[in-house]
Order: C-alpha cells, then sequence, then structure tokens
C-alpha cells in the first residue's frame, strides 16, 4: 500500500471508531511498559514509539518519569485523541505525523525504538528493508529495540489490511546480526469484542 493510501486508511480509522473499541487497545501497555523498564535506559534517554497514535503507552511513560517521549504516527486523528488524553502533559511529548518509512532521523539519536502492531503490516520485502535500515540509522551503539507483531497464529489480518506474522526467530532475523536477541515472549491480547489475538515480542539491543 501506498504512503497516501496507508494514511487516508488510518485516518478513516481514527476519526470513525472510538479509540476504546479497534481491536489492538490496550488500558495500559503493561508489557511494553516493563520492558521499557527492564531496558534499565535512563530517564532522560530518548525513546520512540513507532505507530504510537491513540496508544495509551504514552500515559505509562509520563507516568514513569520518562522525559524524552516521541510518539510517531501517520494518523493525525489518532495523535490528536492521545494529545486530547494527555492533557496538559502532552505539551512534554514530541508528536510525529509522518510515515516512518519516509521520516529522516539523526543518525544515532534513538535509545530506545518501540513498535507495537507497525511491523506486521509491512508486507512487501522492500518495506521490511525500509524499516530495518531507519532502526539502523537511528538507534544509537547499545541502543534498545522493542518489535511485536502478530505471532503465527495470530490474525491474518487487521483492519481490513494484510498482515506478515511471526515466530520469535523469523522476526529476529529480519533484523539480523546487528541486533542481539535478549528476550522474547508471547501475550495474549484480548480486545475489547471480547476476542483473543497472539503476539511476539522481540526485545533486542543493537550491537556496537
Amino acid at each position: 500500500m501506498k504512503q497516501q493510501n496507508r494514511k487516508t486508511h488510518w485516518e478513516e480509522v481514527y476519526r470513525n471508531k472510538a479509540t476504546h473499541n479497534v481491536s489492538w487497545f490496550q488500558p495500559h501497555a503493561e508489557r511494553s511498559l516493563r520492558l521499557i523498564k527492564e531496558s534499565q535506559i535512563a530517564l532522560n534517554a530518548t525513546i520512540l514509539d513507532v505507530g504510537g497514535g491513540a496508544s495509551t503507552l504514552v500515559d505509562d511513560l509520563l507516568g514513569a518519569g520518562y522525559k524524552r517521549i516521541n510518539v510517531l504516527d501517520l494518523s493525525a486523528a489518532a495523535l490528536a485523541h492521545a494529545q486530547l488524553r494527555c492533557g496538559e502533559r502532552a505539551s512534554n511529548v514530541n508528536w510525529l505525523e509522518t510515515d516512518i518509512l519516509e521520516t529522516e532521523f539523526a543518525p544515532q539519536s534513538i535509545d530506545l525504538w518501540h513498535d507495537r502492531a507497525v511491523f506486521h503490516f509491512l508486507t512487501s520485502a522492500e518495506d521490511r528493508r525500509r524499516y530495518v535500515a531507519q532502526v539502523l540509522h537511528a538507534v544509537k551503539k547499545d541502543g534498545h529495540v522493542i518489535i511485536a507483531t502478530f505471532a503465527e497464529d495470530g490474525p491474518l489480518q487487521c483492519s481490513g489490511l494484510d498482515v506478515r506474522r511471526y515466530s520469535y526467530t523469523a522476526l529476529h532475523a529480519e533484523f539480523g546480526a546487528p541486533f542481539t536477541l535478549k528476550k522474547h515472549e508471547r501475550e495474549t491480547h484480548h480486545t475489547p469484542a471480547g476476542k483473543e489475538q497472539y503476539f511476539t515480542y522481540c526485545y533486542c539491543q543493537k550491537s556496537a
């Protein structure tokens, strides 16, 4: 799917459906927050939440005292929902309305890269190559990368779009040798509609 088509799709999703009713909604991003804390990054480390949109992770990160949070999403509507929810605290966050494949990052500028449920939408090999190149360019030496996708037995589609499903070994293989796999986990996510979705989480560290 081309960039403009991707943006149009996600704008329509967030304009037509309440954020607490989308299938990926979490009242609290508990697993992501725990893995971020386990990385032992400093509170003033630079965090990027890719596809963070209306996710509540930013609330939990602010509550935990992290000070340099960047939330990136294609959808202005999704970001607006999060900004409204955060209230005055929204001014403490850098909100980026952009496509992760097109964003120009300063080299080695990010301490921790987090992505829950963006990478699995990249069904073309070229898009995945570009994504990994972005991570290699932007994440600092010894920096941290947390990626979550649908597991091998997860859904075949999400929000009407095809996805790729991953075991932890296949997910790590997409990123390759520059990233040391530190930990992997499986999550059973309960959607607002009461269905179960299975996720694979990989926590890696970029080689020095």
